[in-house]
This record gives C-alpha cells, structure tokens and sequence, in this order.
C-alpha cells in the first residue's frame, strides 16, 4: 500500500482537519454521553491500611483497642492509587444517607482487575458486619452479588451512616475508584455508559470486518494486520472495563487473570506487523526493518510467556517493551517523513494518538503519575481516532488511483483526437494532389517498396550478425538479452519453469598466459562445440557473454533436468582435453544455475544474478562443479 509522494501532498490539511474533527467529536462523545461522577458527596471519612501479614480481620479491622494498631488507618481521596502491590489492604469509608428520604445505595468499584474484593458494611457503633460480599478476577463472574463489569453491591437501607470495610488483595495495581450511587442514579449512568460504550466497540468491529472483508477480496495483508489489530484492541479495552469477564469468557477465572497482558500484546504485535507491511522501512534501512521484526517476534513471545510469568513480572516487562515500542515507532515514523516518504506522516499522526495514550496510561497503572479519570476512556479514544486516520490513509490512496486512472485516460482521448484529425489531414491532402501526382506516387511507391524490401533485408542480416559472437560463432550478450525477456515472457505467460546457467571456464587466465590468446581462443572454440553438441532441443540457446564465461537458456525445464543437463556438459569437458601445438590441455567449468517460473518483468534479471551468485560459489569452493539454488515465483 504505497502512496505517491506528489498525490498525498494536497492530502496533508485534510488530515490536520479529520484529525481535529475526529478528537472533538469522540472528545464529546467521552464527556457528554459519559456523565460525570457525582456521587462521592456521600462518602466520608475514607483511609487504608496495608497488612502486609494478613493479620486483620472484618470483626478487629475497626477494633482500635487491638494489638494490630488501626490508629494507622492513613486518609485518602477517591480515586486511590497505590501502584503495584501484593500486599493486602483495607478501606474504609462511611455512608452518610439523605435524611429526608429512604433511598437504596450501591457502591460501586470502577475497576475491574482487582483480583480479590471483599465488602463488609457494619451498622453504628458495631464492630460486626451486618452483610459481607464477594467479588473479584479470582471468582467466577456468577459469584458477584449483582452481575455487573464493575464490581457493584447492594447496601442496607438505613436511615443513619454507615461504614463500609473493603479488603482487597490483588497481584496488579492496587486502584480503588469508589462511588456511592442511589438505584435511579446508577441506572441512568449505566444506561449512557453502555451507549458510549457500544459505540466505540461498534466501531471497533465494523473496522475489522471491513478490513478482513477486503483482505480476502485483495489478498493485501494489510488488511489482515489490521483486523488482527482491531480485534485484540477492543479485547484489550473490553478486558480492562471487565466486559470480556462479563459477556466473553464469565466462567474463565484463568483467562480473565491474563486476558489484559495476552490482548495487549497482540495489539502491539499487529500493530508493528501492519505498520512494517504500510511503511517501505526495508527500503530505506534493513537495521531498523530488522529491528522491527525482532519486536513482533518479542511480542509474539510475550503472549505466550504471559501466561506463565506472574503477572506483577509480565505486566512490568509489557509496558517496558510498549515504552520503547513507542519511541520506536514515532522515531520511524518522523525519520521516514524526513526522507521523504509522505505516507509515514500519516502514519506518525495515526500512531502517535494510541500510543502515546497507551504509555500515559501506563504510567498511571504503575502510580508514576495521576489522572484522576477513567483511563480506558482515553484508550478508547485513542484508538478510535487511529482508525479515523488510517481510513484516510485508504481513502487517499484510492483517490489517488483514481485521479491516475482519469489523468491516463484523458490524456488517451487527446492521442487519438490528435490521431484522427491528422488522418483527416492527410486524406485531405492525398485528395488534393490525387490526379496530378497519382502516377509519380505508384511509381515512388513501388521504388520505395523495393528499397525498403532491400533494406529490410541488410538489416536482418545486420541483425543476424551483430548478435553472433564472430570467434565462437553462437549468440552474443546482445541475442541473451533479448532471448531472457522473451522467454521470461513466455514462462509467465505459460505458467512454465525456465532455467538459466551461466558457466565460467576455470583459470581461463593461466591458459591464456601460458599458450597466449590463440591457445584460448581455440579452447572456447572447443567449449562451444561441446556444449552445442549436447543441447538437443532447438528452443534451447547458448551465448557467449563474456571473455570465458557462457549463459544457457533452457525454457520449459525444471531445476532436476537443468541440472542433469549443466552436469553432463561439465562431466564431458572435463573428460575432453583439447590439444594445442602438441600439448593436451585439460579445461573444466564452474556452473552456477537457478530456475523459477517467472512472475514478472524483473523476475528474470533476478533469476540471472542468482545464477550468476551461484557460479561465484561455484569457483570459490574449488571450481568444476555446478550449484543450483531455486528461487520462489
């Protein structure tokens, strides 16, 4: 999928402006059908504590009278974040309800990944729990009290405050984002959250089903990376927002403990993959192409071992790798712009909102800085304003195609517009002048008839002899070149292999030091008549196109009968020793031969360099022998 440079350029403020438009709309999408969370009003006197020794208990946590010393309870605002962290802790917080009206309360937990949660909610002045729930990544999904991607509990209705003791142990990041929502109040946020929800992921599964559409209309791999990368960034995001744990695998407590690691590598996986496949990095730099490569395989690796590696290791690894991944990308992305390949603009721009998202927000997993909100939300923005970006990317191109498509076609119109009225000219002409000058015409004309007949016939012999090699007597490098394309024609035409042997006589120089130039000319003289004399088939052609080194053409022929044929040729000069002035001169051959069925039109210039390579590796690991080395169409 490469663009013109010269056709995207009238692209570039068309991308300033998708780009702002794309941001302000999914922008307000995120703040205005998402409302605000409004409900920690209710909620008070919030602290935790860490137990590290797993010493405390839902009836002595409150205890202050205990030898486990809860004076240490540390105050805290929601969201609380305290980085990773294995140790258990404990929250709590009172629930101040409105004196004027009964109302039910739910609390609500809006994180999904904690692996272990524990509620307990206790009366006044009581230090045992009147309702304790369950919830977390280690329980099945049907164990949470109330089936929510969140976890979400039903409190006591009660007239006077309560206090709330949450336990949470988690291998992962230790975030507790807390709210404390009346029945009405939560069912209206869930009701748009859904919505907003729904259209990121409707969006998300309509870009990859268009893509794996079109890669199976197209073949272009592109469109195949890109599915993949759709897809694993929706699980991703649906994994962080516990939907996957919710709609996708409920009864898969294994899963849902490594879908986040598992999903996100493969996001970052496809997302080289497609970002190798749209960029032409290999033309400009093998390092970094290779560089490129060695990341997916590192990615590739990662899904896998993921599952294995304890999570606080796996997902520390994980966003060092996203880091660089990062600046690799943008690094790439802005040094191919700076070479000139317009497309890679696109591609920075495209890139730069999701993963620039993607390491903040790996930040705050790890507590280095603070949003203060909903971080997936960013991801989902992110990333849907990529996939805005990269549809411009194909837009453009298939504008550009057509722009192309129209430009040739008009400028045929005007070719044959100008054909026609010269025609028209011509005939006027001949109109004209028909009487006076029909016989001097005829005449002319058959002058000119002979003449070119004449000179039609020097120039076929000229031909014939500018392409014979005068010493030897067979073709020249000009005939080879013309027999490669034609045959290399044929072979794509036909569906056939064509083979190629380019053969070298060994220590040609020392012969011609030795019994001087008419000593070597007499041994090429007796090579060709050799190998002329073991060709059989008239399709076959040999060519001088060199001082001592020959090329065969065999079409038709497949690398066995190739071989068998180069082979027999080197077996029989080595076993036909010529002699001069009284002296035997022993010859041998070196051979290098390739076979291919051509695919197109450098295909065969590309089969002839193999030949060529393998003909120097021929001679270089002791001459008189043939290497073959097929190649894939």
């Amino acid at each position: 999928m490469h663009i013109n440079r010269q056709g995207v350029r009238n692209y570039d403020l068309y991308l300033f402006v998708i780009t702002v438009i794309a941001v302000s709309i999914f922008a307000f999408v995120a703040l205005s059908v998402v409302p605000e969370r409004t409900t920690n009003s209710r909620i008070s006197q919030l602290a935790f504590i860490s137990d590290p020794e797993e010493r405390l208990t839902f009836e002595t946590v409150l205890d202050k009278t205990a030898d486990n010393s809860p004076e240490r309870w540390t105050p805290t605002l929601s969201p609380v974040n305290l980085g990773m962290s294995s140790d258990v802790h404990w929250f709590s917080f009172v629930v101040t309800p409105d004196s004027s009206r009964a109302v039910s309360y739910l609390f609500e937990i809006d994180y999904a990944l904690l692996d272990s949660v524990e509620v307990a909610v206790y009366p006044p002045s009581s230090s045992s729990p009147v309702v304790r729930y369950q919830a977390g990544d280690n329980l099945a999904f049907d164990v949470r009290p109330i089936a929510n991607n969140t976890p979400l509990f039903s409190l006591p209705l009660s007239a006077k405050p309560q206090t709330v003791v949450v336990r949470v142990e988690s291998s992962g990041t230790i975030r507790m984002p807390i709210a404390v929502w009346e029945e009405k109040e939560f069912i209206e946020y869930a009701a748009s959250q859904n919505l907003a929800l729904g259209l990121f992921f409707g969006f998300l599964c309509a870009m990859a089903i268009s893509n794996i559409f079109l890669f199976f209309t197209t073949k272009n791999r592109s469109f195949l990376f890109y599915t993949g990368y759709a897809l694993s960034l929706g699980l991703t995001l649906a994994s962080l927002q516990g939907l996957g744990y919710a709609y996708l695998w409920p009864e898969q407590v294994w899963l849902q403990g490594k879908a986040v690691l598992i999903f996100g590598n493969a996001t970052i996986l496809f997302a080289v993959l497609f970002s190798r496949h749209l960029l032409p990095i290999a033309e400009f730099s093998p390092l970094v192409d290779k560089i490129s490569q060695v990341a997916a395989w590192a990615f590739g690796i990662c899904i896998l071992t993921s599952t294995l590696l304890p999570y606080p290791f796996a997902i520390k690894l994980y966003l060092v790798m996203l880091t660089i991944i990062v600046f690799v990308a943008m690094y790439t992305g802005g040094w191919l712009s700076f070479k000139g390949v317009a497309i890679a603009r696109y591609f920075s721009v495209a890139w730069l909102f999701l993963l620039v998202s993607g390491f903040v927000v790996s930040l705050d997993s790890v507590n280095i800085i603070n949003l203060g909100i909903s971080t997936s939300y960013l991801l989902i923005i992110a990333g849907t304003v990529e996939t805005v970006i990269l549809a411009l990317i194909l837009a453009i191109n298939y504008s550009h195609s057509y722009d192309e498509l129209i430009t040739t076609q008009a400028f045929a119109l005007e070719q044959e517009q100008q054909a026609s009225k010269a025609k028209e000219d011509l005939l006027a002409v001949q109109k004209r002048y028909q009487d006076d000058l029909e016989y001097k015409v005829e005449e002319r004309t058959l002058e000119l008839e002979i003449t070119l007949r004449e000179l039609s016939e020097v120039n076929q012999e000229l031909e014939r002899l500018t392409a014979i090699d005068p010493l030897t007597g067979i073709n020249n490098r000009r005939h080879f070149d013309k027999k490669l394309k034609s045959e290399g024609r044929r072979s794509r035409r036909e569906q056939t292999p064509l083979s190629i042997a380019v053969i070298d006589i060994d220590h040609f120089k020392r012969i011609n030091d030795k019994y001087g130039h008419a000593g070597g000319d007499a041994c090429l003289i007796h090579i060709t008549g050799i190998i002329q004399s073991m060709l059989l088939r008239l399709s076959d052609d040999l060519c001088r196109i060199g001082g001592e080194e020959f090329a065969l053409i065999l079409p038709n022929t497949d690398s066995d009968g190739a071989y068998h044929v180069v082979e027999a040729i080197r077996d029989r000069i080595e076993k036909s020793p010529i002699t001069f002035d009284g002296e035997a001169i022993q010859l041998t051959i070196s051979a290098g031969l390739a076979t291919s069925v051509i695919t197109d039109e450098d295909h065969a210039a590309a089969l002839l360099r193999l030949a060529d390579e393998q003909l120097y590796a021929a001679k270089e690991s002791g001459r008189n022998k043939v290497l073959f080395k097929p190649i894939s169409g």
